[in-house]
């Protein structure tokens, strides 16, 4: 087919070649309000000293111990190659549009000379200037004199707002190749001890012990290190050489002015020169400003005549409104010099003269804390998809320089715009600012290392805005809680710690005033997490407890578990109960508390009655917010003092039952009690001594065995005056039951008892019973003569035939008990519990 003459089904065209279809956009016109399938949470794993840590961003970071199989390998160190790529990335990035000539360093030619040679011997030095006195600059022109002198060739780290030990991680990720590992102390030093580099360390805000120990850590460095009169100095054991940096003379400050006007200076223009070098005191950022006002002097003066010749060039003027009422070519030549006071304090009258997009830049920084967002979020801040060259505009005129990887306020600058009132809406700005970063920050294009870079911006509206905070309603989030929840993850992905911990500690705080139970639980596990990694075990117990008691209130059962872990590992880790802590790391359930009773030895358990398990809960007992009690971690006296009283109580327990099983086999006292009436047809079982058959019916315990029926038993003991022996008397008669027999039936009479009962002999016995007992219907069944209530004249008691066991009521006779076997304990067939 020809690509230039497409088919109907390539261009939208109908089959009959009617009228094309007009292709679907490729961006909706009007926003989607459809569901969506949320996004994934982020999930980030690296490993931190000894242990594993997850980055959670919706139940909280998960912390263990890291398994062996991923534990690093020791990290190798970055090529010549890695390095360059590292050090283009530490770098500020070039602002948008035209590349403009980079400004030369004037009158600086014997302190760079100084620098360079004493870090040729190893020697760290300290460079000492004002703000606004060029240090920066020297720097960077030192550094490119030093790539050779090092094996590690030269490190830029930037000092503004880090301590040692965020400078000594820098350090490390600098020169090793190590994405997602942050070593413990320990591992830090022995690693960064082996880095041999000219480590160039600008706005540095440390000094005394901390910088001590920064030169300590790394004996085979060279520092060169930039700071301001207002920085702490040096110990005197550092031996840290110091180069302080003066002003300029008055040649070099008008060069300075004439470079940036691109021209020499008329006579009138060098006297107002000479006088702002003495009042300046001769730094180069007032001179670079002050050609940027004889700049804009010239472009307003270029006038109406000059558009109306070169109209082509009118849509490109950068001063499209008229300043301060100057309009028309001939006012245009009548505009005077800059005044010296405005020349002192140049910031309002070069912001007037930009672009409207570079002043609302300015507002965004002013807002921010000096901070100016990054060119690529200008566009969204601003408005102007055109923003970005705001960057340049500023950069141009000296109201912003480079601080590390982005761009802040030149010194003074903020102060000279808050009083021309570019602080007056402040929150404002800085609330659109928060916006658009949470929104960013939580993107899932955007890596935990570009949040990193917009770390101080993000912090700088976290701080404006947290004070602001209101309660919120149940659909509604508080925009500094939803920064501080999308920020907070990306700072401990991307290893910012202190970032880390600020973005925590306002997020909290937040939380807290707009009654976001949840989102604070969250935090405070965060801050327990990190206190772990740091190695303070108090703090983490303290704010994972506190973190705990929030998420058993609101019934966070994925929450409850990850912090029940955390707080495992810290108790492992303290040493509070050897090995029990470690062991339960894995099992979603508390910690034990000090009511809580261990498990009794297990030759009671099998006595114990046992209960069914408790159903399983998600919330937890609410605990305070602080350092647990010390009964809490008794440690082992506490753990065997509660195993020695539960097994006291699951002997006296033992006790107690034996003692109610035999009260209950063996009482019958009661005249009337209901386990006596079980009938006229009581099942037997076969007797244990003499092979008859055995009642079923309990025994009482006064030590007589009468079960209240009509049965013939000997009434007269014998010679030996014992009863149940052999030579006890058989009856010889046989008598009707009377009415008062029959109205005693049951009653658990004594040894007064006048009812015989007749001993069957060996030789007629009955034939035992194939089963131990037998069920009433295969028993012997009762007689069909009904007994009469004529009572025997001589006064005996009825009789049965001794040789078959059947007494005249037709009942079954029981063998004969001696008083022995009614004293002892019944058998298991005739003891009822």
């Amino acid at each position: 087919m020809d690509p230039n003459t497409r088919g109907p089904e390539e261009y939208g065209q109908d089959d009959d070649g009617g009228t094309p279809r007009p292709r679907p956009s490729r961006d909706p016109l009007t926003p989607d309000f459809g569901q969506h399938t949320p996004a994934l949470a982020r999930t980030v794993r690296l490993v931190a000293g000894e242990h594993l840590l997850t980055v959670n961003p919706v139940d909280g970071s998960e912390i263990e111990l890291c398994p062996p199989t991923e534990i690093p390998e020791r990290p190798a160190k970055r090529t010549t190659e890695q390095r360059a790529e590292a050090e283009r990335a530490a770098r500020p990035p070039a602002p948008a549009g035209t590349a403009r000539p980079a400004q030369p360093l004037l009158g600086r030619q014997d302190e760079r000379e100084q620098l360079v040679r004493l870090l040729a011997r190893g020697r760290s030095v300290r460079l000492t200037g004002p703000p606004g006195s060029g240090r920066t600059s020297l720097l960077d022109l030192v550094a490119e004199d030093c790539e050779d002198l090092a094996p590690d060739g030269v490190v830029r780290l930037t000092g503004f707002r880090r301590t040692s030990a965020d400078l000594l991680h820098d350090l490390f990720h600098a020169v090793y190749d190590a994405p997602r590992y942050r070593p413990e102390s320990a591992d830090l030093s022995a690693l960064v001890r082996e880095i041999g580099a000219v480590v160039v360390v600008d706005d540095l805000d440390l000094g005394g012990a901390a910088l001590d120990e920064l030169l300590d850590a790394t004996p085979e460095c060279a520092f060169l290190l930039g700071a301001t009169p207002d920085t702490p100095l040096p110990s005197a054991e550092s031996a840290v050489e110091e180069v302080v940096l003066t002003g300029l003379d008055r040649a070099g400050g008008v060069e300075v002015i004439e470079h940036a006007v691109g021209r020499v200076l008329t006579e009138e223009e060098a006297n107002w020169a000479g006088d702002l070098w003495f009042e300046s005191e001769g730094l180069p950022l007032r001179f670079v400003q002050a050609g940027a006002l004889l700049s804009q002097r010239d472009q307003l003066r270029a006038g109406a005549d000059a558009v109306d010749v070169f109209g082509v060039f009118e849509d490109a003027r950068p001063l499209a409104d008229p300043v301060d009422g100057l309009a028309g070519a001939g006012e245009a030549e009548e505009i005077p010099l800059p005044s010296l006071g405005e020349a002192a304090a140049p910031a309002p009258l070069l912001a007037a003269r930009l672009s409207a997009a570079a002043r609302a830049t300015l507002r965004f920084a002013v807002a921010l804390d000096g901070e100016v967002p990054h060119q690529a979020h200008l566009p969204a801040l601003v408005g102007d998809t055109h923003a970005d060259a705001a960057l340049g505009e500023l950069a141009a005129c000296g109201l912003v320089s480079p601080v590390g990887t982005r761009y802040r306020l030149a010194a003074g600058v903020q102060t000279q715009l808050e009083a021309a009132g570019y602080a007056d809406d402040v929150e404002t700005r800085a609330h659109s600012a928060a916006q658009h970063y949470a929104w960013w920050a939580g993107h899932p294009s955007v890596t935990p290392e570009r949040v990193c870079a917009e770390a101080d911006a993000v912090l700088a509206a976290l701080v404006v805005i947290v004070p602001t905070t209101t309660r919120t309603g149940e659909d509604e989030e508080s925009t500094a809680v939803q920064l501080a929840r999308t920020a907070a993850p990306a700072f401990a992905a991307g290893l910012r710690w202190s970032a880390w911990e600020s973005s925590l500690h306002e997020g909290a705080e937040a939380a807290r005033l707009a009654g976001a139970s949840a989102d604070r639980a969250y935090f405070h596990h965060e801050m327990g997490v990190l206190a772990l990694c740091g190695g303070d075990l108090d703090r983490a117990r303290s704010e994972l407890e506190a973190s705990l008691a929030l998420r058993g209130v609101i019934a966070d059962k994925r929450g409850t578990v990850a912090g029940r872990r955390a707080l495992a590992l810290v108790t492992d880790r303290s040493g509070d109960v050897p090995g029990l802590a470690a062991a339960t790391a894995g099992e979603e359930v508390p910690d034990a508390r000090h009511e809580e009773s261990a498990s009794p030895p297990r030759g009671i358990q099998a006595v114990l009655p046992t209960y069914p398990p408790e159903a399983e809960t998600v919330v937890a007992r609410r605990e305070p917010a602080g350092p647990p009690a010390r009964h809490n971690r008794g440690g082992l006296k506490s753990l065997a003092k509660r195993n020695l009283v539960a097994a006291g109580a699951g002997a006296l327990l033992v006790a107690v039952l034996g003692t109610v099983v035999t009260l209950g086999a063996t009482s019958n006292n009661d005249a009337n009690d209901p386990s006596d009436r079980v009938g006229v047809n009581p099942s037997a079982s076969t007797g244990l001594d003499d092979g008859g058959l055995d009642s079923d019916t309990p025994g009482d315990d006064s030590g007589s065995a009468d079960t209240g029926e009509a049965t013939s038993r000997p009434t007269d003991p014998g010679p030996d005056g014992t009863m149940g022996t052999s030579d006890d008397p058989s009856p010889t008669g046989e008598a009707e039951p009377s009415s008062e027999a029959s109205s005693s039936h049951g009653s658990g009479g004594g040894g007064s008892s006048s009812t015989p009962t007749s001993k069957p002999s060996s030789s007629t016995s009955p034939k035992p019973s194939s089963s131990p007992s037998t069920s009433p219907s295969s028993s012997s069944s009762p007689s069909t003569t009904p007994p009469t209530d004529t009572p025997d004249p001589t006064g005996g008691t009825p009789t049965g035939d001794p040789s078959t066991g059947t007494s005249a009521s037709g009942t079954t006779s029981s063998a004969p008990v001696s008083p022995s076997r009614a004293d002892s304990t019944p058998s298991s067939s005739g003891s009822v519990i």
